[in-house]
């Protein structure tokens, strides 16, 4: 019963929607700017870069949170995987904004940053540089997920590849419409204000 009621707290803490709420202090609704998603990178398009970092926090904690506690309680690794995993469908299906939410990037980030660090960091450099050669932070974040379960492999930590995979499926799955917009040459880059004054 206490892993089960981790696992649900892990929902609805992945649900507060800190990305709404930083949002409405600066006068806007996430919802209906930009991309339309809670996400952090939504608020830094929409409320500025600072605003984008604070959320992109709050919403690490929301997946480092959950993960931590169960590790520090001894739970079986299927328990922490589930706990990790609840937190990422709270953030993307939020109970309080009707069932919509984020991506579940910076989430994601949170949840191996508690239980496989290594891969992670790892993971992280190459969505940098993918965001950094490309501009577009969509297929940063999508060059971290796939490389994840290769990741855990490489360094040994199997016991996680389940959630890595299905982390993966419900990141690309949040990003499909990204990724359409990526096969037809349509993403906005992240760069795009910069190169538009520069033009």
């Amino acid at each position: 019963m206490t892993y089960v009621l981790l696992v649900l707290g892990a929902y609805l803490l992945g649900s507060v929607p800190f990305g709404y709420v930083v949002g409405r202090l600066c006068g806007v609704d996430p919802r209906k700017e930009g991309s339309g998603n809670t996400g952090a990178t939504n608020l830094a398009r929409t409320c500025g870069l600072w605003v984008g970092i604070v959320v992109l926090v709050l919403d690490f904690g929301k997946g480092f949170l959950p993960v931590f506690l169960a590790l520090e309680m001894n739970a079986p690794w299927p328990w922490v995987s589930l706990a990790g995993f609840a937190a990422l469908v709270g953030h993307c299906y939020s109970v309080f904004l009707c069932f919509r939410g984020g991506k579940a990037v910076a989430t994601t980030i949170g949840v191996f940053a508690a239980a496989a660090i290594l891969p992670l960091a790892v993971a992280t450099l190459l969505c940098v540089a993918a965001i950094a050669a490309s501009g577009f932070v969509s297929l940063g974040s999508l060059a971290l997920v796939t490389s994840m379960p290769l990741l855990l492999l490489a360094f040994d930590s199997p016991r996680y590849i389940a959630l890595s995979i299905a982390v993966l499926l419900l990141v690309y799955w949040r990003h499909r419409e990204n990724i359409g917009r990526l096969a037809r040459g349509e993403e906005k880059p992240w760069r795009r204000k910069k190169q538009a004054e520069e033009k």
